[in-house]
């Protein structure tokens, strides 16, 4: 992840709200955002992230993409309030402390209301680890219990 550190204030610029509370424990690196693109971010496996078989635990593999989906909703719906409608993970093998889980995330469609997603999680090998797929839906940021038509 050398030569992105230049990359990051320009990426905080254009991130309008502060990181989730969550993202203290899960702690994310941004490593590439490519505007109406992509957005990755890699995720050391630490310890605490272990499950029983000493694996990353599965539900922190989905908060990972968790973490990504949300902030690249809020820079491709232009909005500071989104809210997940869906996701849906599938892993495929382990991925062990000490290793770097790697969460690419695409855009599929910006609609007006909704912003569709599909990511894929990768350790230092390149190998799939897991696939996610998401709908986000943009709201009224004065009242987050109703959509609203997306700007631009």
């Amino acid at each position: 992840m050398s030569g992105l550190s230049e990359k990051i204030p320009e990426f905080m610029r254009n991130f309008p709200v502060p990181a989730p509370r969550c993202a203290s424990f899960i702690k994310g690196e941004f490593v590439d955002y490519k505007p109406g693109k992509s957005l990755t971010m890699a995720f050391p496996v630490l310890e605490e992230y272990l499950n029983p078989a000493q694996s990353m635990q599965g539900g922190i593999i989905a908060a990972a993409f968790d973490n990504v989906f949300g902030p690249f909703s809020v820079l491709e719906g232009k909005t500071s309030a989104t809210t997940t409608i869906d996701i849906n993970t599938t892993f495929y093998r382990p991925i062990m402390a000490g290793d770097v889980l790697t969460v690419i995330v695409n855009l599929i469609a910006n609609g007006r209301t909704f912003i569709h997603m599909a990511g894929e999680a990768r350790d230092s090998h390149h190998k799939l680890i897991a696939t996610c797929n998401t709908k986000y839906m943009i709201l009224d940021p004065a009242r987050t219990s109703r959509p609203t038509p997306q700007k631009g």
